[in-house]
């Protein structure tokens, strides 16, 4: 059993959350998706907003960082227009989860999805059609499938929703 750790985090925690998505990214870009977070997303400026909206959220294992996401409450305008399907409930709140990324090998990223799963019961997430790794993450932790959207980043992104 795992003795994975949730804390939100604190501006003290922003180089070790640079350092894990440069990691991300590296990942990324080795696994054939180089597009979705470029060289630099998310930036300073970007986590630093997690981080002051009380939405970004630490997973540590004996105190090492092994993962980091953002969860917020809906709505998100992301999510407004949905296209070749759609959203299992539209009227019901949500939450979304975005910035997903972890070192790897341990299960932690699985472990975070399960940790937002248990604080809500309508999430709603996205990723790359290249991010392959992600698309299974989200199989294997529930997530269906349920169309696509546009991000205000940039560029389209499959979007999942998971719905108790």
């Amino acid at each position: 059993m795992s003795e994975f750790v949730m804390q939100r985090a604190t501006r003290a925690d922003l180089p070790a959350m640079k350092a894990l998505y440069a990691h991300a990214r590296k990942f990324m870009a080795e696994q054939g998706n180089p597009g979705q977070w470029g060289d630099s997303y998310p930036d300073e400026a970007q986590l630093t907003e997690d981080i002051d909206s009380g939405c970004a959220w630490l997973c540590r294992e004996k105190g090492e960082l092994l993962a980091a996401f953002y969860l917020a409450p809906g709505p998100d305008e992301d999510y407004a227009v949905i296209r070749d399907g759609s959203w299992l409930e539209e009227e019901r709140p949500y939450w979304v989860v975005h910035r997903v990324a972890s070192y790897g090998g341990r299960g932690a990223a699985a472990w975070c999805l399960d940790w937002c799963w248990q604080q809500c019961d309508n999430l709603r997430i996205d990723t790359h059609r290249d991010n392959l790794p992600m698309q299974r993450l989200l199989e294997k932790c529930g997530f269906g499938l349920r169309g696509v959207v546009s991000c205000r980043h940039g560029g389209e992104r499959l979007a999942y929703q998971k719905l108790r």
